[in-house]
């Protein structure tokens, strides 16, 4: 199953391409985007090498991956920043295609408007719905106060906080990394609740 275009009431999220590297760039070039992620600005070389990863994790597991965002009705000229559904990766992460990642990184104009948690439901509904994921987490630093909110916004639940060991920590390091996590079971209760 490819990614699908996935539509929300604001948003359009279209499958991450080649031809999106350009706004990729623009992205990371705003060191206060990535200010909890790695505290400061990408250069071009960065993050072609990034956009290279991401297209092949995104083949990893059918239906996950990497999608742009765009103000509805999908104008690609309004673009708002990247949403993630990878499989779970990294050392703490057990290798199971049944586990996903969710992410977000937005232009800052677009910070403070619920776009995030917008776009974030609907990925998680594209996990549990489509994909058929058993659970989905989301990490970030313990002091990323507006990424935690989203996660809560969303109806994820705090799992744990952990201490990585980092060659150069950022600001607020030493405070540890945050999860949290929705399982299929929890989003399947949190909409028959709501239905």
């Amino acid at each position: 199953m490819p990614q699908p275009i996935l539509r929300t009431e604001r948003l359009m999220l279209i499958p991450l391409a080649d031809r999106h590297l350009d706004q990729e760039v623009e992205l990371d070039s705003d060191p206060e985007v990535l200010r909890y992620i790695f505290g400061r600005a990408r250069p071009r070389e960065e993050v072609v090498a990034a956009h290279a990863e991401r297209m092949a994790l995104g083949r990893k597991v059918d239906g996950l991956g990497y999608w742009m965002a765009y103000r509805s009705p999908g104008d690609e000229d309004d673009f708002v920043g990247l949403m993630m559904l990878p499989p779970a990766h990294g050392p703490d992460q057990p290798d199971d295609p049944a586990v996903a990642e969710l992410g977000y990184r937005l232009l800052r104009r677009h910070w403070r408007q619920g776009l995030a948690s917008e776009a974030s439901r609907a990925l998680l509904a594209h996990a549990f719905e489509t994909v058929g994921q058993t659970r989905v987490i989301a990490q970030t630093m313990a002091v990323n106060a507006g990424s935690r909110g989203v996660m809560a916004a969303v109806g994820m639940r705090y799992v744990r906080t952990y201490f990585p060991v980092w060659d150069d920590p950022l600001p607020g390091a030493d405070l540890g990394e945050v999860e949290y996590e929705m399982t299929r079971e929890m989003w399947a209760a949190r909409n028959t609740d709501s239905g």
